[in-house]
């Protein structure tokens, strides 16, 4: 029963987080074009909307097999942690561990929809938005669509001094990257799994030190 319960609070994770971050993109891509800036909160939060044909936070493969592999991949990786995340629930891992996997699997479904689909379905943002569903068809073939990325923080900038070696003069954005709702859920995810990782290795030096201290 506790088990039936923890696959439905995984699933209503996944659901959750997948339509929020396809709702923003779908909005994004039908009302804005790339590199269209719109401040919401004074200089540090903006819509800024760049489409991303690699990793998160704009890292890319070259060529269309690079794509094509690249959306390959975060399928087999989906496949994976989701049959690991099923394995937790039936030998009752911890529940912690079985939510911050589910978090990272739904952001990683919500980049490959993208990845899969949107290339048909849209036409491409340059110069103006795009069209879903455009009759002369989409911007690029099944499994080489682009991520929609548009949430940037640029939180404070400056030059560096001349005298900073290698650096110097150069301009500095905290923080530059532009993500997208499955980018930070899969960034959560990972900072939260990389805590249950520590957390899980204290308890089981402890586990150890109490079992030498009995002996």
């Amino acid at each position: 029963m506790e088990n039936k319960k923890r696959a439905w609070i995984c699933a209503a994770i996944v659901a959750a987080i997948v339509v929020v971050d396809q709702i923003v993109k779908i909005m994004v891509k039908t009302h804005m074009h790339i590199t269209e800036d719109i401040p919401v909160i004074g200089d540090w939060f903006h819509l800024h909307f760049i489409e991303n044909e690699g990793f998160a936070f704009g890292m890319t493969l070259g060529g269309d097999i690079g794509k094509i592999g690249l959306t390959l991949f975060r399928f087999a990786a989906i496949v994976a942690v989701g049959w690991y995340i099923v394995r937790l629930l039936k030998r009752q891992g911890r529940p912690s561990l079985i939510y911050c996997l589910t978090v990272i699997l739904a952001g990683a479904v919500g980049n490959l929809i993208d990845c899969c689909f949107y290339g048909r379905i849209f036409s491409a943002s340059y110069y103006d938005v795009a069209m879903l569903f455009p009759p002369e068809g989409g911007y690029a073939p099944l499994l080489q669509g682009k991520v929609v990325d548009m949430f940037y923080f640029p939180f404070f900038e400056f030059d560096w001094p001349q005298w900073v070696p290698a650096i110097g003069g150069k301009h500095f954005i905290f923080f530059s990257a532009i993500f997208n709702i499955a980018d930070a859920a899969i960034t959560i995810g990972a900072f939260w799994l990389l805590v249950e990782l520590i957390i899980s290795e204290k308890n089981k030096k402890k586990a150890l030190a109490e079992e030498k201290s009995e002996e």
